[in-house]
């Protein structure tokens, strides 16, 4: 199936169910289902029925066909049912997509703007997708998206692809890796089909290519994507790019590929920082069935936080693991997670004494920095730079020794659990809005790793 006619069953599917929960039609709902969306236009949705008592009855629900479109598109459009025998001489038959062998990647429809978490990390990535989506071929082109794996790469590739096809359904979206393009040329060329290959990017009206460094050091390849790339740029067609390095960066690929891949925008995904991380795994255990009626500590999202935000795979990868423990080996209450229970879970990939930190290391390199001593920073006293100080303290135990709220209080004058929470709280807000502050942060945690 090509991707317009997955995109046609999929609404022309959504469109049915509406239809037969209406309840106007409950004992000739399967006359719609054995018909078929063929076309979708701004104006227009036409439908072929494979017979005249599918077509006749159908015909009569017009008004109700238009209204399930409309509460499907969130648009008024025309429907127009066809009789099968009169349909494709009418040159009703939509115009192929390219060659299914030559783009064997289909768009993710779970994969969207909407459920991709955004934060420093990744936000000018996020921006510059969503602009590309809205205004093809227009800003930004190409969009070259670097990163190292498991950051959200094709999790944006898919987003531009599910928005494009929303706002422009009848035009033509290619996705393809590196390492197909560089087999697709290869099996072009041993089947004779180069030319067909080639065709097969000339209609596009976006294209996607995931994991582009895989061109590298192969010359045939380079050709035809130099072809490629200047014909679509040329026509103002979109064309959407990821690798795991800069273009620059890519050894073996031609130099002009590379001034191709510079003359548009190019930005960065990094490692999700822990409030970002924080938000992936929520989204990530809201989006799971299993975990939706179970309580989650907002300590065991700071622990796995903490421990597993290299990339968003893994974090994906420890909300599973805590799932699959809490279901089949927890002794505790089935309704809840703990933070007993996730580090249970995780005993055998998380050593005790993770870069042999301890709460006294973090409150000294604090001190340090703002040249307080100890019984300052744990006094009562709340003048602004030891206070200050005192929430920067805390919030970093937090994040790299995943030390409990009690702990922390005991280690910062005997402080309760909620004035240690609130105090972490403050910092989070701040870094949002301070870039100073911020800074500040980032130096002390970094003299505490060295």
């Amino acid at each position: 199936m090509t991707t317009i006619e997955f995109y046609l069953t999929d609404i022309w599917s959504q469109i049915r169910k509406n239809i037969a929960n209406s309840g106007q039609v409950p004992e000739e709902t399967i006359v719609f289902y054995e018909s078929k969306l063929v076309s979708l236009t701004d104006a227009e949705a036409v439908i072929i029925a494979p017979n005249f008592i599918n077509y006749s009855i159908m015909n009569q629900h017009i008004d109700l066909i238009e209204d399930c479109i409309e509460e499907v598109l969130h648009r008024r459009v025309k429907a127009k049912v066809v009789w099968q025998d009169d349909a494709y001489p009418v040159n009703l038959k939509p115009e192929p997509d390219p060659p299914v062998d030559f783009f064997p990647i289909s768009i993710d429809p779970r994969q969207t703007f909407t459920n991709f978490v955004v934060g420093r990390s990744n936000a000018q990535a996020h921006l510059a997708s969503m602009t590309c989506a809205s205004n093809p071929g227009i800003v930004y082109n190409p969009l070259f998206i670097y990163g190292n794996s498991g950051l959200g790469k094709t999790h944006l590739l898919n987003a531009i692809g599910n928005q494009f096809k929303q706002l422009y359904p009848e035009k033509k979206i290619g996705f393809i890796s590196g390492l197909d393009f560089v087999n697709g040329v290869y099996k072009a060329t041993k089947e004779n089909r180069f030319d067909d290959f080639k065709e097969s990017f000339r209609n596009l009206d976006l294209l996607l290519v995931d994991d582009v460094q895989f061109l590298a050091k192969k010359p045939k390849s380079h050709e035809l994507f130099f072809t490629v790339f200047n014909e679509l740029v040329n026509n103002r067609k979109q064309i959407c790019i990821t690798s795991d390095r800069t273009p620059s960066d890519i050894e073996g690929l031609e130099d002009r590929i590379i001034s191709r891949f510079n003359q548009g925008l190019t930005v960065n995904i990094e490692a999700p920082e822990y409030e970002t991380s924080i938000n992936i795994l929520k989204m990530k255990i809201s989006n799971s069935s299993d975990l939706d009626q179970l309580s989650v500590d907002d300590e065991v999202l700071s622990y796995l936080a903490t421990n597993f935000s290299q990339d968003v795979r893994m974090l994906e990868g420890a909300v599973n693991r805590l799932l699959f423990y809490s279901i089949n080996y927890s002794t505790e209450n089935n309704s809840h997670i703990s933070l007993k229970l996730a580090i249970e879970a995780f005993k055998d990939q998380i050593k005790d004494g993770t870069n042999e930190l301890a709460i006294s290391t973090v409150r000294k390199a604090v001190c340090d920095y703002y040249n307080l001593t100890k019984q300052q920073i744990t006094s009562a006293n709340r003048t602004r730079n030891i206070s200050q100080a005192r929430q920067i303290a805390m919030y970093l135990c937090r994040k790299l020794l995943d030390a409990t709220y009690d702990d922390i209080g005991k280690e910062f004058g005997g402080r309760d659990h909620s004035t240690v929470m609130s105090s972490i709280d403050a910092v989070e807000k701040k870094i949002k809005t301070d870039p100073l502050y911020l800074k500040a942060i980032n130096e002390i945690e970094s003299r505490i790793k060295t």
